[in-house]
């Protein structure tokens, strides 16, 4: 059976709902080998973006910690030429970050013209963690949710595509997949003890993403909701989404320059 990847905007998202196991009744080799197909149109699309140079495509994805953020980037975008995909990941602010407003960072790190740009987390970080652990008084977060909903209006009107992916996974899977950092001295530079506190604050995170997806999930800018207990089934349905968008978008290589056919280089 389906299961949908979106709301309407305006209507209430409800996190439980989703099913962050769903695998849309298929196995792990036919997802791999649709997956590879998807990741070489998009290879061909971003190539075609690229030379176009009139619009761009911004792929956010947020989740909860081990959702599978990296792992979406190095499997699903791995066919885009480097010189027209940048990848840029939202931490702590610097000192010089925080001397501005919160969208600041964001918009210079938006791509350009022609350019796929991802942010491994984003500005939403800032209805989340800030409300999370109560570091702006809630009537500042509460008001953020409408200037996002603003400049990514501005930045669709501008040219932008956004694809914005919460990747859905379980507590059980997080808790898998945070043993497995320890088990694995090769992956234990992954792993931290916040981890683990930030784990206990699991219940609050989900009501603040319930929120924030309820209330930035608009036509301009969507969001999808995408199982990722099954990292084979998150990365088809990313690479489905932006198969999908830069299909829709058709972007055109430009005219060549009139006589080349007479030309022969010596």
């Amino acid at each position: 059976m389906g299961q949908p990847l979106s709301v309407e905007p305006g209507k209430k998202i409800r996190l439980d709902e989703f099913d962050p196991a769903h695998t849309s009744g298929l196995d792990k080799a036919q997802a791999a080998a649709e997956t590879q197909q998807n990741v070489a149109v998009l290879d061909e699309l971003s190539y075609r973006l690229y030379a176009e140079n009139k619009r761009a495509l911004l792929l956010i994805l947020q989740g909860m910690d081990t959702a599978g953020k990296d792992g979406v980037i190095r499997k699903v975008m791995t066919g885009i030429d480097p010189v027209s995909c940048q990848v840029t990941s939202f931490k702590q602010p610097s000192v010089e970050e925080l001397d501005h407003d919160f969208l600041w960072r964001v918009h210079r790190a938006v791509p350009a013209r022609g350019d796929v740009g991802i942010f491994n987390r984003s500005h939403y970080e800032d209805v989340l963690v800030v409300r999370v652990h109560k570091l702006v008084r809630e009537g500042e977060w509460k008001s953020r949710y409408e200037r996002i909903n603003e400049f990514e209006k501005i930045l669709t009107e501008g040219g932008t595509t956004i694809v914005k992916c919460y990747l859905h996974i379980g507590k059980e899977e997080q808790r898998r997949r945070l043993q497995a950092r320890l088990d694995d001295r090769k992956k234990r530079w992954k792993f931290s003890k916040n981890d683990l506190a930030e784990r206990k604050l699991w219940d609050k995170y989900r009501e603040a993403y319930d929120d924030a997806l309820t209330k930035c999930n608009t036509e301009h800018a969507p969001w999808y909701v995408v199982p990722a207990d099954h990292k084979w089934h998150r990365d088809l349905i990313i690479s489905r989404i932006l198969r999908e968008t830069l299909e829709q978008m058709d972007p055109r290589y430009p005219d060549e320059e009139e006589g080349l056919d007479q030309i022969v280089v010596e």
